[in-house]
């Protein structure tokens, strides 16, 4: 789902797996209607960098991400955040969010709201929880996202979140095994050429 946190979400991308069973085609999703041309997540933007959409099949490689291998994804120039919440938080997390769009939607450019099945991998967002993920693309506005993210932590610190390493966070993230992962990187690196500051201040270091 992609929202700019207005009344109603503003798109959902639907991806299913193609069997022998005919296509199930929707008049409506919960009162959303079919879309009759490409899309892009950003409302506004040329889709001829998005993968094909409007129910053409092709292998998932080539359908799950939004935007085609070789050509500029999203809006090109942005900064990202991403929290994982346990999926029984979901609607709670998501009020919270909503809540501060008015101090949100000046950087924003979109915001997705997807689910993940839970992992096994120690320092995965989703390890030993189902999750939900409240994605936000924002405006190439370091400051002004430095802003927005102090009054959004705070919001959605009841529902335990754990931000993506690869995005824009302000606290560290909690993860239960991390211990074990710090004696194993020791073990596995012992001269920490894999380590560098912002790793040992950000996650071992936690």
């Amino acid at each position: 789902m992609l929202t700019r946190l207005g009344e109603t979400v503003d798109q959902v991308w639907v991806r299913s797996r193609v069997t022998d069973a005919p296509e199930v085609v929707r008049d409506d999703l919960f009162g959303a209607r079919p879309a009759t041309v490409d899309r892009h997540p950003i409302l506004g933007l040329d889709p001829v960098n998005c993968t094909p959409q409007l129910g053409r099949p092709g292998p998932w490689s080539a359908r799950l991400p939004y935007f085609r291998m070789g050509f500029t994804p999203s809006a090109g120039e942005e900064l990202q955040s991403e929290y994982l919440v346990p999926r029984e938080h979901a609607a709670a997390a998501i009020e919270a969010v909503r809540a501060l769009a008015d101090r949100i939607r000046p950087v924003l450019l979109i915001c997705e709201l997807r689910t993940i099945a839970a992992d096994r991998l120690w320092m995965s967002p989703q390890y030993g929880r189902d999750s939900v993920g409240i994605h936000f693309t924002w405006a190439l506005d370091p400051e002004g996202v430095a802003r927005v993210l102090e009054a959004l932590e705070p919001a959605l610190e009841p529902f335990d979140p754990r931000p993506h390493w690869g995005k824009r966070f302000l606290h560290a993230p909690r993860y239960e095994r991390v211990a074990d992962f710090a004696r194993l990187a020791e073990t596995l690196d012992p001269r920490g050429a894999f380590r560098n500051a912002w790793l040992e201040a950000r996650v071992l270091g936690n």
